[in-house]
């Protein structure tokens, strides 16, 4: 993973910042979590402040269910992946008439999707919304080159001398 994407632990401090509304500590988190419906497993605010810090990388599917529905966030979100870190995407996409709106884009080229875009901008603007900022998925990411340590960078261009 990048160490400009953010982590698991990343997103949960700030949600728990209280950038979505209210702030939690891992104490008050914790009594979230205890406050849901049954179903859900309990978390220590010890357990909460180790996802949190980062030492403890890799919770059970149950944990990050139960952090997403305390938090009132989208599960997917928490997960280390870049496709992942738009919230408001995230959120849309748990409309299903958006998700359907989506399968119809799909496919669509580049040119019809410029097309719809300015047309949905026109009519949140006739309906006064607030315009969506663009986003950096408009544009394709670039590839990201590897970066070697230098150890592996000089044996890799020894070795790719040799066949010289």
């Amino acid at each position: 993973m990048s160490g400009d994407r953010p982590s698991i632990a990343g997103k949960l401090k700030d949600l728990m910042a209280g950038r979505r509304g209210r702030s939690h500590t891992s104490r008050s988190l914790s009594e979230s979590v205890d406050a849901l419906p049954d179903g859900h497993p309990s978390l220590s605010h010890a357990a909460i402040a180790k996802i949190a810090n980062g030492s403890q990388s890799n919770p059970t599917v149950g944990t990050l269910l139960a952090l997403c529905e305390a938090l009132g966030v989208p599960p997917a979100h928490l997960l280390p992946h870049e496709a992942y870190d738009d919230l408001e995407a995230l959120e849309a996409f748990e409309n299903p008439l958006a998700r359907y709106v989506l399968a119809l884009l799909n496919g669509l080229p580049e040119s019809e999707l410029a097309g719809v875009i300015k047309d949905l901008e026109r009519r949140r603007a006739h309906v006064g919304l607030e315009q969506v900022p663009p986003r950096a998925a408009v544009t394709p990411p670039s590839k990201r080159r590897r970066r070697r340590k230098p150890d592996d960078a000089a044996r890799y261009a020894a070795e790719s001398l040799e066949g010289l």
